[in-house]
């Protein structure tokens, strides 16, 4: 959705999308050129409802760090280190084995894992660990964090939570939270009238969104725990675009209260607010810099939408982006130094990356409608939302542009992805 299309949304209320929540295919594209070879091989399993090991597989190879060994090509189907032979799996051209079981104790599930280095042939990681039925995929989830943070050395992000917006029939519209593999949906809000925008808080307890239920705009605060949500902002017009101060205290927001939309700081304990830009021009899409000392937001105020920086306590405004007509929907990487956003031109709209010392600018994606660009927690990775011939999905892109991975509804489509900060 570009920019103007956004404050449409907001400023008209008018939304349609179809969608489904049946099943999930995720295609994966590309992967780093060091890719490290590594089979994952089928879990010994007692009537387990969950097949932990495709779901650490699937992970892994959606990491794109990682080139995994197809099962027919496998000669054995060991599950534990006793019964591997090394050679076999060094003549398979494989670094790195995970083998496993999956034993049912009752009603609790007792899962245990090995790392296996096929080259120095000895263990590298072991767990053993108990889950009810319905923690199975958490518990893969948790498995193949455990994997990759042992090999790459880097955070993980499999056991994280996305956030995004469906709608259905009778403009029955939903805010959602999944797994980060679009796995176990869950709805956390439905309204007949459009929801937008959902923002984690940075402690991944709550979801700030828009929501059009009263006929307005306003923005609720839900904690998802219990579903007990608050209504924090109805000013008269535009109430849109939350972003969470990193220390949770603090939502920025846009609001035409005073005519104009204007980005604004809303104390979430004494309700005050600060307002932080002055224009007559459409100023929206605040994001916070992850130290707190700044927020920078999409304005048309230099007649197309550029992204510019302001300090947090108020100040000065100034454009951070130079390079094509378009620039908006920006997200900070978790330690700062990038900026994802929109990059728009005359081939339609991209994900795009710049480098906030170098203002440096590397499109990611190949478009042409691509949006909602959010940063994974460990950096490594942007989810944003595509569509392509009518039909709307997710995707997610490496930061280096050469991994992508689509996540598709069978027959809908889901749009303003969040990816949980934890």
């Amino acid at each position: 959705m570009t920019f103007l299309k956004n404050l449409a949304l907001l400023a008209l209320c008018s939304l349609s999308i179809s969608t489904s929540y049946a099943a999930l295919t995720i295609e994966v594209t590309g992967g780093t050129e060091s890719a490290l070879p590594v089979a994952v091989v089928p879990f010994a399993a007692t009537a387990a409802p969950v097949d932990i090991s495709s779901i650490v597989n699937a992970d892994l190879e959606r990491s794109g760090y990682f080139k995994m060994m197809a099962q027919q090509n496998m000669q054995s189907l060991p599950n534990s280190a006793a019964q591997v032979n090394y050679k076999e799996w060094q003549s398979l051209m494989q670094d790195y084995l995970v083998v496993g079981k999956v034993n049912n104790n009752g009603g609790q599930y007792d899962v245990q894992f090995q790392l296996l280095n096929v080259n120095k042939g000895g263990q590298m990681l072991g767990y053993k660990m108990s889950s009810s039925a319905n923690d199975l995929r958490r518990t893969a989830h948790h498995i193949s964090d455990l994997i990759f943070e042992k090999l790459t050395g880097k955070k993980s992000v499999f056991s994280g939570r996305i956030a995004y917006i469906t709608s259905g029939g009778k403009q029955n519209h939903q805010l959602q939270v999944a797994d980060a593999d679009g796995f176990n949906p869950q709805t956390v809000a439905s309204s007949r009238e459009p929801l937008m925008s959902p923002a984690w808080s940075p402690d991944g307890k709550r979801l700030a969104y828009v929501s059009f239920e009263r006929h307005s705009a306003a923005i609720y605060i839900q904690t998802l725990a219990s579903g007990q949500r608050e209504r924090v902002a109805e000013f008269p017009g535009i109430n849109g675009a939350p972003s969470w101060s990193p220390d949770g205290t603090r939502l920025a927001l846009t609001l035409s209260k005073d005519g104009s939309p204007d980005i604004f700081v809303l104390d979430l304990g004494s309700r005050s607010l600060t307002r932080l830009s002055k224009s007559t021009a459409i100023d929206t899409e605040p994001t916070w810099s992850p130290d707190g000392s700044a927020v920078v937001f999409t304005s048309d105020r230099g007649g197309k939408p550029q992204l510019y920086m302001v300090s947090s306590r108020g100040g000065d405004e100034k454009r951070i982006t130079f390079s094509g007509d378009y620039n908006a929907r920006a997200s900070f990487s978790p330690d700062g130094r990038s900026l994802a956003m929109v990059h728009g031109g005359k081939g339609g709209y991209r994900i795009a990356v710049m480098d906030m010392a170098s203002r440096g600018i590397n499109v990611l994606t190949a478009g042409p409608s691509d949006e909602s660009p959010s940063f994974a927690p460990n950096g490594t990775m942007i989810l944003y939302a595509s569509k392509k011939g009518g039909a709307g999905f997710l995707s997610a892109v490496s930061v280096d542009g050469k991994m992508q991975q689509k996540l598709q509804f069978t027959n809908g489509e889901v749009r303003e992805p969040a990816w949980s900060p934890q």
